[in-house]
């Protein structure tokens, strides 16, 4: 193994390890997904509540296209990580090799599909007209460039495995910099509308996607391409360990489209825009929280196959206390300054949708108190390869109590649905409470 990564991941102090991996990493996903706010922003202010409605009805369905290919990218990196803990690096190069095909393979094929049946999917969300017409559109773009877009999050979790984890940020950065260069360029120059949003985020993608195979292409890096050797158990490792995520962008996706339903029929587009908007505020936090928790699983999933419990224990004990930090301080901003954070969003003209998106983050906003603890939870399952606890939180999070709290919360209407995550939270947070003391007791039985 490199001795560069195995010093990072096997000797270096637990805290000083959190902050050379988690500060780079927050720092790269924050970069990543800056430009979904300001495309936000962009698309809020430039281009009109039309598209930033038809925007929002559509980005489920494009999560969903990245589906497979995220769930092999990430469901690889857990037994590459531990793998490679084990001293197996010929078996690492196996299954990444296997994986990147299987990335570009399968965005094929969803991409296809959601091209395909677009105008279908947008019609039974109850979208019509221009908002229909342009959500569609929208949703065919991010489609036709999936093969090309998809490699670029499996390759940021391949890079931290391999300790490029400035390389990984750096890229990130540039990402996010292309991104927004070409949103300029195609929205306020060119005038492209929405077309020239979609676009711009695509082609930064692809191109990120490209550099950041080169390293690896060049056997520079400590992962390696070899010829794959496709093995049933290989498949069904990768499977069970990305099924957690894949069951979260499934899940929570259909659940965002029962949502935006639910939100047409209570209050139109309006209130379609004004969920824009809590989304695009929990974008604000999501970073953090993801770049916290994903830096962190190759040290942890790393020492956890080498059966050095003592750091997991510590490196854990960094992810959670880091991630409520995180979540008090987004909850304090959200709750106090709701109506100056959602005017970012929200052109002042369209008095109805910023008063109605102050009242929604306000609510919203309680989410955050409980978040935190079942995303670090989730994240600590995935490290050390127990996906079924992983998929048992991912299932409660992501339809099974959103569907009972928007029966049990109907009766608030509109107020309901601004709750209905934060209701979540809190009997999800319960089950992964238990999990972890059991995990936990199973544990102390090999730190001495």
């Amino acid at each position: 193994m490199d001795t560069n990564t195995n010093r990072l991941y096997a000797e270096t102090p637990p805290v000083k390890l959190f902050f050379t991996a988690a500060i780079p990493g927050v720092i790269g996903m924050f970069a990543m997904s800056i430009y979904n706010i300001i495309e936000g922003i962009f698309v809020g202010q430039f281009i009109g509540g039309d598209a930033f409605a038809a925007m929002n009805l559509a980005m489920p369905l494009v999560f969903i296209t990245f589906a497979l290919s995220d769930m092999i990218g990430v469901g690889s990196s857990v037994p590459i990580s531990i793998a490679h803990g084990k001293g197996d690096h010929k078996r690492a190069n196996n299954i990444f090799s296997c994986s990147v095909f299987l990335i570009v393979f399968a965005a094929i094929i969803t991409g296809m599909l959601m091209f395909i049946f677009a105008p279908t999917l947008i019609r039974l969300m109850g979208a019509e007209d221009e908002v229909a017409k342009l959500a569609v559109t929208y949703l065919r773009i991010n489609a036709f460039m999936n093969p090309l877009t998809a490699l670029v999050f499996a390759m940021d979790n391949y890079m931290k495995i391999c300790g490029f984890i400035r390389r990984s940020m750096s890229l990130n950065i540039f990402m996010s910099c292309l991104q927004i260069g070409l949103l300029i360029l195609f929205v306020v120059v060119l005038d492209l509308g929405l077309v020239g949003s979609a676009f711009a985020i695509n082609l930064g993608m692809a191109t990120c996607s490209i550099i950041a195979l080169i390293p690896f292409i060049q056997g520079k890096a400590l992962l390696k391409f070899q010829k794959p050797k496709y093995e049933l158990h290989i498949l069904k490792e990768t499977i069970a360990c990305g099924s957690p995520t894949f069951l979260n962008n499934i899940a929570g996706r259909l659940f965002s489209l029962v949502m935006n339903v639910l939100l047409i029929r209570m209050g139109g587009t309006t209130a379609v825009a004004a969920f824009s908007v809590l989304m695009y505020c929990s974008d604000l936090v999501q970073p953090f929280l993801y770049g916290l928790c994903d830096s962190m699983q190759p040290s942890i999933g790393f020492n956890w196959g080498a059966q050095n419990y003592n750091r997991v224990k510590s490196l854990v004990k960094c992810v959670f206390t880091s991630t409520a930090v995180v979540s008090a301080v987004a909850v304090i901003l959200m709750f106090t300054f709701p109506r100056q954070i959602a005017s970012i969003f929200v052109d002042s003209s369209d008095a109805a949708l910023l008063e109605l998106s102050t009242h929604a983050l306000r609510l919203f906003s309680i989410e955050f108190l409980f978040w935190w603890f079942e995303y670090a939870s989730q994240s600590f399952f995935n490290a050390i390869e127990q996906p079924k606890k992983a998929t048992i939180l991912t299932l409660a999070t992501a339809i099974v109590f959103p569907l009972i709290m928007v029966v049990l919360l109907w009766p608030l209407g509109l107020d309901g649905l601004w709750l209905n995550q934060a209701a979540t939270y809190v009997p999800v947070g319960i089950i992964a409470f238990v999990m972890l003391r059991k995990t936990q007791k199973s544990l102390a039985l090999h730190i001495k």
